[in-house]
């Protein structure tokens, strides 16, 4: 399944919809670029879920550091959340659950960027 994504905005919370797998840099460019503009909006509380997430690969987390990088560089921050099983494994044994904040549904996402 290719990579596909949404945005949504709730209150000044970017939400983002990861669909698919992640493989390559380029399939990200478009949402990247979006991201960037939101966060000169001043929006830089972004939520990753991966809810209908399947795969991911280390050019895909790179992605994914890019975008906490790019978020607590403005003084805000990045959650991962509804992370499938085996991308959870993933960021254990990267020891990126310990870089990003990791939450199991997103309303507790939402809560902890309050």
């Amino acid at each position: 399944m290719a990579f596909n994504y949404s945005i949504t905005k709730e209150q000044d919370v970017c939400v983002i919809h990861l669909q698919g797998t992640l493989l390559d840099k380029a399939q990200a460019i478009a949402m990247i670029e979006e991201l960037t503009e939101l966060m000169e909006e001043g929006i830089v509380k972004v939520i990753l879920s991966m809810e209908d997430f399947q795969y991911i690969n280390s050019t895909g987390l790179n992605v994914l550091i890019n975008i906490l990088t790019k978020a607590r560089k403005q003084g805000g921050e990045a959650i991962i959340t509804a992370v499938p099983s085996k991308i959870n494994e993933l960021l254990i044994i990267t020891k990126l659950n310990m870089v990003f904040v990791v939450t199991s549904t997103l309303a507790e996402a939402m809560e902890k960027l309050k």
